[in-house]
């Protein structure tokens, strides 16, 4: 038997859709205009910044990027063409490839770093008080722990 939603529900589906859709597109135009790169490309260079040695195993990289292997294989080819992130093979696994950011690469995210904060801080937290900071934290963590199983 289906469980539809109620009207409260529905309500609060569609806000959710609305609302988080409009959030990454538009930080997602914000970075192709002010950085030349879409929001997943930053995403791969923020990963790649945060790892040991700047860098991850494709298949690290592709979870932590929340993409599939063949997607993030396309990204990482083109932020190599730009000269961002380099590829070299594993030196423990013969059939798996590191991906290590470069200096170029972490020169370009640290440029794109302050205007992108800037916008998840204009369009996200400057909407919200504190106690709804809080709450949208503790309810995306409820929801992070639930779809993902930890």
């Amino acid at each position: 038997m289906t469980r539809w939603l109620d009207p409260d529900e529905q309500r609060t589906w569609r806000a959710y859709l609305t609302a988080s859709r409009v959030l990454m597109d538009t930080l997602d135009r914000e970075l192709q205009r002010d950085a030349g790169m879409p929001h997943a490309y930053y995403e791969i260079l923020v990963q790649l910044s945060e790892a040991p040695d700047r860098q991850l195993r494709m298949s690290q990289l592709a979870q932590a990027a929340g993409s599939s292997r063949s997607r993030l294989s396309h990204a990482v080819a083109r932020l190599e063409a730009a000269g961002w992130v380099r590829r070299e093979d594993c030196p423990t696994d013969r059939r798996g490839q590191i991906a290590l950011l470069t200096d170029e690469g972490f020169a370009t995210l640290a440029a794109a770093a302050p205007g992108h904060v800037e916008g998840v801080r204009r369009h996200l937290f400057d909407a919200l008080s504190p106690a709804q900071v809080d709450q949208l934290r503790r309810i995306s963590e409820t929801l992070a722990e639930h779809l993902t199983g930890s």
